[in-house]
This record gives structure tokens, C-alpha cells and sequence, in this order.
């Protein structure tokens, strides 16, 4: 049976290129195929990204796109679509626009009426919850929380009535002080702890907010985590 050949990629179009979390396995034929044909790759870190490229032996220009010169790039990338080149998106892992860069000039180039096409991949948050036990037919991402402490207080007091599985991201630096506010806000709830997911020590944490304080006590928390709190209607 012939296999039909894949079409071309479209010129003018942005495509929203999802990397691995860890495990570089998880990289897609789809991702790798944009990347080869693509004519440029706009990174949030382009050593970073120039690492990953490189090891799958693809070479092609790289274009700095981060947080603090979102707005100036946004514009560079809009002209270089209207041109009709292939512009690839990627963050340092996972999905552009997941608590990374991308929501911005994704907007951008839709206002303008150009081209956005999603190429996806590894997720933190669906790896974690689909595989922590707890509800996945309802949940509620809340990315990263603030980093003042009343905002932060504020926006978990606000979801203590949400039905579904809570989850968002935290850093190393911060994950003791929000098991601390958890056991506050939600001191009988199950909390899953996430991290190193899809690499050689990843690992689940199970347990309410003083259980898991308990379980970490006398170990360091490395790597980025993914929290998931059941929802009220579960108990």
C-alpha cells in the first residue's frame, strides 16, 4: 500500500510546536517534521532550545521570544507571517501558551487574520492529571500562583467552592509555602504533589497538606512541581 505523502507546510502560518517536559522521547514526528520545514524557530530560551534542536540534528535560525520582549517580538513575528514564512513557537517544555510564552502573539496573529495551527505534544498538566487518581472529568488550571502571599491567600479562598480538581504549577522555592496555605485553605482535602514528571525520579505525593508537609520534611523538593487538589464535591 502507498503511503500517501504529507503535505507541505503552509506559509504564513504560526505553529504552536509543543517540546518535551524531560523525557526527550516525547518529542512528536509532527513537532520534528515543523521544525525541519519551518523557517524560523521562536524560543523562549534559544541555547535552550538550540540544545534540543541540535540533538535531533536539525539547524535552523532562532528568534528570542520570552516575557519582557513579548510585545516587540510579537510584531517582528506578525510581519514575518504576513511575508509568508513558517514561524515555529516553542517554549523551554511543553505547550506555548501553558503558563509559558505564546497567549500574546497568538492573539496577536489572530486579530490580524493569520494562520494559527497547534502542533501538540507533552502537556505537565494532563501528564500529572491523568495519572494521579484523582477526577479528570472536571477540572480547573490555575498556572502559577502570585507571588504575594495575600493575593495568593485570595485566589485559593476564592476556589475553595470549585467542584472539580484544582491544579496548578509551583517552583521549588515555593512549593513549602504552598503546602503551608493549602493546609490552611484546604486542610481535609486530597492534595497530589507532581514532579520530575516524565524523567528518571519522577514521582507522586499523595495525602492531605500535613500529610505530605509531614512526608517532605527531612528532604529537599527538587524540580518543577504540578499541585491537584480534589474538588469540593469529592470530599
Amino acid at each position: 500500500m502507498d503511503i500517501p505523502s504529507l503535505p507541505p507546510l503552509t506559509p504564513g502560518t504560526l505553529y504552536l510546536v509543543a517540546t518535551p517536559i524531560g523525557n526527550l522521547e516525547d518529542i512528536t514526528l509532527r513537532a520534528l517534521r515543523v521544525l525541519k520545514e519551518c523557517d524560523v524557530v521562536a524560543a523562549e530560551d534559544t541555547r535552550h532550545s538550540g540544545q534540543l534542536l541540535k540533538h535531533f540534528g536539525i539547524s535552523k535560525p532562532l528568534l528570542s521570544y520570552f516575557q519582557f520582549n513579548e510585545a516587540k517580538r510579537s510584531e517582528e513575528i506578525l510581519e514575518r507571517l504576513k511575508r509568508g514564512e513558517k514561524v515555529a513557537l516553542v517554549t523551554d517544555a511543553g505547550s506555548p501558551g501553558i503558563s509559558d510564552p505564546g497567549e500574546r502573539v497568538v492573539q496577536a496573529a489572530r486579530a490580524a487574520g493569520l494562520r494559527v495551527e497547534a502542533v501538540p505534544g507533552a502537556c505537565a498538566l494532563v501528564a500529572a492529571l491523568t495519572a494521579s487518581g484523582l477526577p479528570t472529568d472536571e477540572f480547573h488550571f490555575i498556572g502559577f500562583l502570585p507571588h504575594k502571599s495575600g493575593q495568593r491567600r485570595n485566589q485559593l479562598e476564592a476556589l475553595k467552592q470549585f467542584a472539580g480538581t484544582l491544579a496548578l504549577y509551583e517552583s521549588p522555592y515555593r512549593i513549602e509555602k504552598l503546602l503551608g496555605e493549602l493546609n490552611e485553605v484546604f486542610p481535609e482535602r486530597q492534595v497530589v504533589l507532581a514532579r520530575e514528571l516524565t524523567k528518571k525520579f519522577e514521582e507522586f505525593l499523595r495525602g492531605t497538606p500535613a500529610e505530605i508537609i509531614e512526608l517532605t520534611r527531612k528532604r529537599s523538593l527538587k524540580g518543577e512541581f504540578v499541585v491537584l487538589v480534589r474538588g469540593i464535591s469529592e470530599g
